[in-house]
């Protein structure tokens, strides 16, 4: 969903738990420092090596969730996740299980870069604004406006790594049975630019961007009651000093990233859908081998939505959430 295209190269649930730690440290007035531009290099090399460790060991249950989101309702050759995965290693093998991953993986270190410095110019820009608005000039980011300011960083950094995406959305469903191949990111790129036009690789943009908000605001929220509830509680004798624990933090976090996908979910497989949306040749997957009435064709987000539950109903939405539950919390 488009929670994909918001995080960086951290998990989900190290985001929330930063971004309530930077909560924490606006509620007392202290700023968070800034990094030397070396020390930003560092650590987008860093966080790149270690997504691209983690993105790769879920890449099979990431290539099955998009398997699943948008196969062709006619042909279902993808029938859950553990029939899904056998069936992929049957008819292409180990390779079959990475299809996709080495473009989600590119994406990584530009999409963290573009973030950060997304990050730091809106912090700016809304802090100017706040204390325009409060007319107090020495006003620093609530919690709130810190959040904002992710949620726009992330916006950002999503739309400009977005045509990577798209590619890597079809480089991922095709199979050796599809009519015609992209040879990789490069060639996918061209290819779409020439036969769809530049607008094409912007396809399922929409709602990627209203994904953002959902996604964003649950995570946060979710994660700050539960964790006010186990301070106020103390149900499983977890609190020690006043503070939780590391790990009750991430299984905070790993909760809170559970509702905020499962509710958002559906604008992932709504965004997944018109990315395919006027693929040439499209892999058999999405064509169903020709046994489908006529291909569905989507004129926007609210036409996919009403489409997509008229034909295979409102289950449909979430076709592909359990290996994406599962990937999440192999992440955690």
């Amino acid at each position: 969903m488009a929670s994909e295209d918001v995080k960086t190269s951290e998990s989900a649930v190290s985001t929330i738990v930063n971004l309530a730690e930077e909560a924490k440290l606006a509620r007392e007035g202290v700023k968070a420092p800034g990094p030397a531009l070396l020390s930003i290099c560092k650590s987008l090399v860093a966080g790149g090596v270690a997504g691209g460790v983690s993105r790769t060991a879920v890449a099979p249950l990431e290539r099955l969730k998009i398997l699943l989101q948008v196969q062709n309702p006619h042909s279902i050759k993808y029938n859950g996740t553990i029939q899904g995965l056998k069936y992929i290693w049957r008819t292409e093998g180990l390779r079959g299980m990475f299809k996709g991953n080495g473009t989600n993986c590119a994406r990584i270190v530009p999409n963290s870069a573009v973030k950060f410095f997304s990050y730091e110019e809106a912090s700016k820009g809304i802090l100017w604004f706040y204390r325009q608005q409060t007319g107090n000039d020495d006003a620093q980011l609530t919690p709130l406006l810190r959040l904002g300011a992710g949620a726009c960083a992330g916006i950002i950094a999503m739309s400009a790594t977005y045509p990577m995406d798209l590619v890597r959305g079809r480089l991922t469903v095709q199979t050796d049975k599809s009519p015609c191949q992209y040879r990789g990111i490069t060639h996918a790129l061209a290819t779409v630019l020439k036969e769809e036009g530049p607008r094409a690789l912007y396809k399922g943009w929409l709602p990627s961007v209203i994904g953002v908000i959902p996604y964003v605001g649950l995570n946060f929220s979710v994660y700050e009651s539960l964790k006010d509830w186990l301070l106020k509680t103390n149900p499983f004798g977890l609190v020690e000093d006043n503070e939780l624990g590391v790990t009750t933090r991430l299984a905070c976090g790993a909760a809170a990233g559970t509702v905020g996908q499962t509710i958002a979910y559906p604008l992932d497989v709504i965004r997944r859908r018109m990315q395919m949306v006027g693929w040439k040749d499209a892999a058999s997957v999405v064509t169903g081998d020709g046994r489908s009435k006529a291909p569905l064709e989507y004129s926007g987000m609210v036409d996919t939505f009403r489409k997509t539950v008229r034909h295979e109903g409102f289950g449909a939405l979430y076709k592909g959430l359990v290996p994406n539950s599962v990937k999440v919390s192999a992440q955690t």
